[in-house]
């Protein structure tokens, strides 16, 4: 930047020790599938019954033109700071601090919030459990985690994966196990819960195109490994891969369950109208002790996922100081590696200490507050795509993305369809809508009020990120 007031000292960086499989481990702990079934799915079995089959295999095609997005501008600009430097490349300063403003929302956000609701997957096993100490318990643990060397946690989160891989598992075998209907009938004739009522009625269209803007928030979280990149090993001719991986892999891990309870449920209705749809069939058919691992399962699978966040979002306000965003002495403060970890550990901390700061708000505002930023996300990066193309600035991208300008028109038309949808809804869905509207308006005021007068902003990509 222009003002010498922001100069800092060059930190000494990432360390590349990452392969593939390590960020593949990485970004599928982040995307948590497993918790994902079990904590936002039953929303789409409420809503659309068997018509979420319908809901899954549109949002594949919308997550699979997601994907060549982020693969196109990941390897293009494989940088910790992720989305807002490839918004800011392409779309200009504003919109990448923009960018960087909802990001921040969002990644501070989900760790208390993954911890807030541990205690009530855990409350079949040990009721009573206190809520907030246990979310503190977890996000300063998970934070003391997060300061070791990132292929340690590579290691961590790579077994924690096993076990919730395990959880799933269990719910395929009950459910393939134990098949009464053919799920052939899933897609010739859908049927949901008559709302209000107790018997099923044929699944609307209007049901199947709400449950699609479920799974696709259910499925969002293989782009996170570009805030991996600055720690793999080639990153800008191997990083497609991983998101590819991460994308098929979370995609299995969700879908085949929710085929198998399908066929296996006893009772399509009491299905529907069960707030654990998962553990209802698993403990039918496996009891009291079944059902109580797969609740373990579930809870490392949350764990995992605030592992995989914090250090996720350590990378990316390092990121946002490399940038310097917030000021000299702040700056310096988080884009300090540790000597013997390889971690960018004050940023981490920062990011632990705003996390159990958070577990002391009711989980009912952090989930309004955190609103529906994968939007704005989704969006900008899908406009990103078009625009570097016709700029010529992912000319020489390492991965292009094939059928272009398909895949980023497809999540344009998906996300325009899924404001539309929040938008009807006055409660959660308008609220979270106006919510993202706020972000995005302090993020532009922050940016024009505080960095604009300083001197031109320009994000910054290391030499050994380029090609």
């Amino acid at each position: 930047m222009g003002d010498s007031g922001l100069e800092s000292e060059t930190p000494s960086g990432l360390v590349r020790s990452l392969g593939v499989f390590g960020v593949l481990f990485l970004t599928l702990s982040v995307a948590t599938p497993v918790s994902s079934l079990f904590v936002i799915v039953p929303g789409m079995l409420s809503v659309a019954g068997t018509g979420a089959v319908w809901a899954m295999l549109l949002a594949t095609i919308v997550c699979i033109a997601t994907a060549y997005v982020y693969a196109e501008l990941a390897s293009n600009w494989p940088v910790a700071g992720g989305e807002y430097v490839m918004v800011a490349r392409t779309l200009g300063p504003m919109s990448g601090f923009v960018m960087l403003g909802v990001n921040a929302f969002n990644n501070l956000l989900f760790p208390p919030v993954a911890g807030l609701g541990l205690s009530a997957v855990l409350a079949v096993i040990w009721p009573g459990l206190p809520q907030i100490p246990l979310a503190l318990a977890i996000v300063i643990g998970a934070t003391l985690v997060s300061l070791l060397q990132i292929r340690v946690n590579a290691l961590i989160t790579g077994a924690f994966l096993f076990v919730e891989l395990i959880a799933a598992a269990l719910v395929i075998w009950f459910g393939f196990g134990h098949a009464v209907r053919d799920a052939t009938t899933f897609l010739s004739t859908p049927v949901m819960l008559r709302p209000g009522g107790t018997h099923l009625v044929p699944a609307s269209a209007a049901a199947i195109g709400v449950a699609t803007s479920i799974a696709i928030f259910a499925l969002n979280g293989y782009g996170a490994a570009v805030y991996f990149a600055e720690e793999m090993q080639e990153a800008p001719r191997r990083i497609a891969r991983a998101i590819f991986w991460a994308m098929t892999a979370t995609i299995l891990v969700e879908a085949v369950p929710i085929l198998a309870i399908l066929v296996g449920a006893p009772d399509l209705v009491m299905l529907f109208q069960s707030d654990d749809p998962f553990g209802q069939v698993v403990r039918h058919y496996g009891g009291a002790a079944a059902g109580d691992w797969l609740a373990i399962g579930v809870a490392v699978a949350i764990i995992n996922a605030v592992i995989a966040c914090i250090l996720a979002c350590a990378r990316f306000f390092y990121g946002t100081a490399r940038d310097r965003c917030w000021g000299r002495p702040i700056d310096q403060l988080l884009t300090a590696i540790h000597p013997r970890f390889a971690s960018p550990w004050i940023a981490t901390l920062i990011v632990g200490l705003a996390g159990a700061a958070c577990c002391f708000v009711p989980l009912a505002q952090l989930l309004v507050l955190s609103g529906t930023g994968l939007i704005a996300i989704y969006a900008g990066i899908a406009l990103a795509a078009i625009v570097g193309r016709l700029s010529g600035q992912t000319i020489d991208a390492p991965f292009r993305m094939p059928l272009y300008p398909l895949a980023p028109l497809v999540t344009l038309a998906a996300l325009g369809y899924i404001v539309w949808l929040n938008w009807l809804d006055p409660g959660e869905g308008r609220t979270g809508l106006l919510m993202t509207g706020a972000q995005i308006l302090l993020s532009a005021a922050y940016y024009r009020l505080v960095l604009r007068p300083r001197g031109n902003w320009e994000v910054h990509v290391p030499m050994a990120s380029a090609r």
